[in-house]
């Protein structure tokens, strides 16, 4: 796993962002913020980085934001779904679908 990933929420452009020691972009993933809840839309990795473990720091920061915030979780990137069942930790940051 690279070590030296800067996760940062980059609330101008509504995403978090991981950049490199050199300020490269690395990764992001767009989100939407509604009341109470944040909805993680997009998850890429620039090609250049993926197998360094950049989409899962940035999923960890932004699901810690998340709790520390107070925020419900709706993950509608399948990266983002995939994630949160592989990390029972946050499971009780999702946002369970409306009742019809």
């Amino acid at each position: 796993m690279e070590r030296n990933i800067d996760v940062v929420d980059a609330k101008d452009k509504s995403r978090y962002e991981a950049h490199d020691a050199d300020g490269t972009l690395m990764g992001f993933v767009d989100y939407k913020l509604h009341p109470g809840v944040i909805a993680f839309l997009h998850a890429e990795t620039l090609p250049e980085f993926r197998g360094r473990g950049v989409a899962g720091r940035i999923a960890t920061k932004s699901l810690d934001d998340a709790r520390a915030l107070g925020l419900r979780v709706k993950p509608a990137c399948p990266f983002y779904q995939e994630f949160l069942q592989e990390h029972a930790e946050y499971a009780d940051l999702v946002k369970l679908p409306e009742a019809k």
